[in-house]
């Protein structure tokens, strides 16, 4: 139980895979839905203060060290640049809004990226992500769990 636990935690700290994979992992894995929404929020945000804080220096360092991710590290901030209009048209909310719909182009840590490419602070926009995180974890809680009760009861 505990190796599935940290394997949630461990795949919901992966970009583009977070919670919207980690979850339906666990649920498959025999956790349950509380110890597996628990572990995908955690590995969610784990990394979100570090993306905010160092991206772009990151992004700075790679385009100086490593002229071929220069085009990884464009699309990137492209990407951020999209979802800029939602943010600054809805302030917080937005930012909220943005993380939680499990939709593939959201999620924590493109909401860490925004708040980043938008100079929003770490104190404001942490709270508002984990809420985002916390939204999206309830979602896909909900669906991997009601599925699996679905199969469970034809069977």
């Amino acid at each position: 139980m505990v190796k599935s636990f940290f394997w949630v935690l461990l795949l919901s700290m992966v970009p583009v895979l977070e919670l919207r994979v980690s979850i339906p992992v666990g649920c498959s894995l025999g956790l349950s839905a509380w110890q597996c929404a628990f572990a995908a929020i955690i590995g969610n945000m784990i990394p979100v203060p570090f993306i905010i804080l160092f991206i772009r220096k990151v992004f700075d360092f790679l385009r100086r060290h490593w002229a071929s991710l220069s085009r990884l590290v464009d699309r990137l901030e492209a990407k951020a640049e999209k979802k800029k209009p939602l943010v600054q048209k809805y302030a917080i909310l937005g930012l909220t809004l943005l993380v939680a719909i499990p939709l593939p182009g959201t999620g924590a840590w493109t909401g860490a990226l925004v708040a980043a490419m938008l100079d929003i602070r770490l104190k404001r926009a942490v709270p508002c992500i984990l809420l985002g995180v916390v939204i999206a974890a309830i979602i896909v809680t909900m669906i991997s769990y009601g599925i699996q009760l679905g199969i469970n009861t034809m069977t």
